[in-house]
C-alpha cells in the first residue's frame, strides 16, 4: 500500500506550480487535499466579508479541478491541529505538506503545528508557494532587513530567475477520508446580498487567474507604464485577488509575461513587462516588511508617528467616507467602486487613503480595517504597507508633506470624467469643467442631490501639515 500525504491547502488554491502538491505527488504517495476553515486562528486579522465571498467560489473551483483529476477537496471546520490529527488517524497518513504563509498569527500557528506533528512522529514540511524569494533570504549589506524599496528590488531583480512553472498534475491518486463538511456549512457568503454585483466582475479560481493574465498581456501590457494610473482605462491586470488566494503565483506570472513577449518576438513587450514585474516586487517588499516588522498592522513602523496628533475619531465622517458621500467626486467614485465590486484601482486607493488620513486626519487603522472587510484582495502585507505608506509612517513612505489633491489628481488621471461618471451617476450629465469640482455650481448640487464637500481641501491640507510639524518637533 502506498504511503499517504495530506496536502493542506491555504492561500495556494491552485494545481499548477504548487510546490506542496507537486512534492507529495512526486513522492509516489496517495494524496488527501484538505482545506481547514479556522478563522479564529488568524485573529485579529481573520478574513473579511469580501474575501469570504471570493474564498467560497475559489474553493468550489479548486474542488472541481481536483475532481477532474480523480480527487476532491476534503473540507474541515475547526481547530487545525485537531483536524489534522483526526485525518492522520483515519487515513494512516505519514506526512503533512503545505505552502507557507507570512502573516504573524499564521507563522506562530504553523510553527506550533509543525512541531506538534513532528513530536507525533509525522513528517511536516512547508514550501514557498507564494513569493519570488523568502523574506529571510534577502538582506542589506549589513545583514538587516530592507526598509527602502529600490535597493530591495534591485537586489531581488538581479537574482531573479524566470523559469517554467511546474505543470498541473494530470491525475491525483487520492486517499479519501470520512466526514468532509459541506462548503455551504462554512457560511462564507453574506446573508445580505451586498455582493450581488461581484460575479459580474470576477471569476474566482485558477482558470480565472490565467484568463486575467492572458487578457492583460494581449490588451494592456504594451502600454502598462503609462496607462496603469488611469482608473478610467483598462490599464492594469486586476490580478491581485488571484495572487492573494494563490490561484496563481508570482513565478507563474513572470513566466507568462516572458513567454508572451518571446512569442510576439517583441523587445518592446519585454521592456514593457519590467514596470509590471516591479509591482510584483512591491508585493514581495510588503511581505518582507511584515515578516521582519510584525507589529506594523497595528503600530507605525516609524516610531515617531506614535506622537502624531490624529483628530478625534469621527464616526460620521468615517461613514461618509466609507459610503462615498464625501462630496469629492473621485474619492466617492473609488469608495463606491470598492463597495460594488470588492476592488479599487491602485491610484484611487492612494487618493482615498490620503483623504482619510490627511484631509480628515483619521487614523490609518480605520481605513485599513475598512479595506480589509471590503476588498476581495485584502492582503495583510499589502494593505498594511499601502496605508502606512500613504500616512507617511511606513517604510519607504510617502513624504509627510505629500498630500494628494483629489481635484488635480482627477483632472490628471480621469481627464474625461469617465471614471467619476461611471461610479457617481449623480454627475453623469455634469459638464467636464464641473465633473471634478461640482461645488462650483451650487445649482448642479441642488439638482442632482450630490453632497457639498465635507471639508475644505486647502484648509485641511494646512491643518495636516501643521500636525506633521508638531509631531516632528516632539
Amino acid at each position: 500500500m502506498s504511503h499517504v500525504i495530506i496536502v493542506w491547502f491555504r492561500r495556494d488554491l491552485r494545481l499548477e506550480d504548487n510546490p506542496a502538491l507537486s512534492a507529495a505527488i512526486d513522492s509516489g504517495a496517495s494524496v488527501l487535499p484538505v482545506y481547514i476553515h479556522a478563522p479564529e486562528e488568524e485573529a485579529p486579522w481573520a478574513q473579511g466579508a469580501a474575501s469570504h465571498w471570493w474564498l467560497h467560489h475559489s474553493l468550489t473551483a479548486l474542488d472541481q479541478c481536483l475532481r477532474e483529476r480523480g480527487s476532491y477537496l476534503h473540507i474541515c471546520h475547526g481547530a487545525t491541529l485537531e483536524n489534522l490529527r483526526e485525518l492522520i488517524v483515519s487515513t494512516g497518513a505519514q506526512a503533512v505538506y503545505w505552502n507557507r504563509r507570512y502573516e504573524p498569527a499564521c507563522i506562530a500557528r504553523d510553527k506550533c503545528i509543525k512541531q506538534a506533528l513532528r513530536d507525533d512522529g509525522i513528517e511536516a514540511t512547508s514550501f514557498n508557494g507564494a513569493l519570488l524569494i523568502e523574506p529571510w533570504q534577502i538582506e542589506t549589506g549589513q545583514g538587516d532587513p530592507y526598509r527602502v524599496f529600490t535597493p530591495f528590488w534591485r537586489k531581488l531583480r538581479a537574482n531573479l530567475q524566470i523559469e517554467a512553472p511546474q505543470p498541473a498534475p494530470q491525475r491525483i491518486e487520492t486517499k479519501k477520508a470520512e466526514a468532509s463538511v459541506a462548503l455551504n456549512s462554512l457560511n462564507l457568503r453574506p446573508k445580505i446580498p451586498w455582493d450581488s454585483e461581484f460575479g459580474a466582475h470576477w471569476l474566482p479560481g485558477e482558470f480565472g487567474a490565467h484568463e486575467s493574465v492572458q487578457q492583460f498581456c494581449e490588451a494592456a501590457l504594451r502600454d502598462y507604464k503609462v496607462e496603469r494610473d488611469r482608473p478610467d482605462h483598462f490599464g492594469t491586470s486586476r490580478i491581485s485577488p488571484y495572487l492573494h488566494f494563490g490561484e496563481i503565483g508570482p513565478r507563474q506570472i513572470a513566466w507568462m509575461l516572458d513567454q508572451y513577449a518571446r512569442n510576439e518576438s517583441s523587445a518592446v513587450l519585454h521592456e514593457a513587462a519590467e514596470p509590471y514585474l516591479r509591482e510584483l516586487g512591491w508585493r514581495e517588499f510588503s511581505n518582507h516588511l511584515l515578516y521582519h516588522f510584525p507589529h506594523t498592522p497595528e503600530k507605525p513602523l516609524q516610531a515617531q508617528f506614535d506622537a502624531f496628533p490624529w483628530a478625534p475619531d469621527d464616526a460620521v465622517a468615517l461613514a461618509r467616507w466609507q459610503r462615498g458621500q464625501t462630496g469629492i467626486p473621485i474619492i466617492d467614485a473609488g469608495m463606491r467602486e470598492l463597495w460594488r465590486t470588492g476592488w479599487m484601482h491602485n491610484r484611487v486607493r492612494m487618493l482615498v487613503a490620503s483623504f482619510l488620513t490627511k484631509n480628515l486626519r483619521q487614523h490609518w487603522r480605520h481605513g485599513a480595517r475598512w479595506f480589509w472587510d471590503t476588498l476581495v484582495d485584502a492582503d495583510l502585507a499589502n494593505n498594511t504597507q499601502g496605508w502606512q505608506w500613504t500616512a507617511g509612517s511606513g517604510a519607504d513612505a510617502s513624504p509627510y508633506f505629500r498630500i494628494f489633491n483629489p481635484v488635480t489628481q482627477g483632472y490628471r488621471f480621469d481627464p474625461d470624467g469617465a471614471y467619476v461618471k461611471r461610479w457617481v451617476p449623480e454627475l453623469a450629465d455634469a459638464p467636464l469643467k464641473l465633473v471634478h469640482e461640482p461645488w462650483l455650481d451650487p445649482a448642479l448640487l441642488q439638482r442632482t442631490g450630490y453632497p457639498s464637500p465635507m471639508v475644505d481641501l486647502a484648509a485641511t491640507r494646512t491643518a495636516a501639515l501643521d500636525a506633521y510639524q508638531r509631531m516632528r518637533n516632539v
